[in-house]
């Protein structure tokens, strides 16, 4: 019998269980109380990890601070980058910052 494989994006190469593997592994799903194989709708409907996508109208950049300053904003809390976003678009919109 021939050994199914398949090349992830990063450039591995895993086997495919066998379909008598592929049955062992479901037997022992079954027989564990813990646990059971979720059905395609299920998993259809299950959120994919990792970070929410963005809402288009941000661009990410690298940026150097002075420590002083980005220790201030940090020391604020959760949202301090959108507070010195803020910051930067309030100074453009005043005429404090010509762009």
């Amino acid at each position: 019998m021939q050994t199914t494989t398949v090349k992830t994006r990063g450039g591995r190469v895993l086997a495919l269980p066998t379909p008598a593997e592929d049955a062992a592994i479901a037997a022992g799903i079954n027989q564990d109380p813990d646990t059971y194989e979720p059905s395609a709708s299920e998993i259809a409907t299950m959120r994919k990890p990792g970070r929410p996508l963005g809402s288009g109208s941000k661009t990410q950049v690298t940026l150097r601070l002075d420590t002083e300053a980005l220790a201030a904003f940090k020391a604020t809390g959760t949202g301090w980058q959108t507070r010195i976003n803020a910051l930067l678009r309030e100074a453009v919109a005043s005429g404090r910052v010509k762009v």
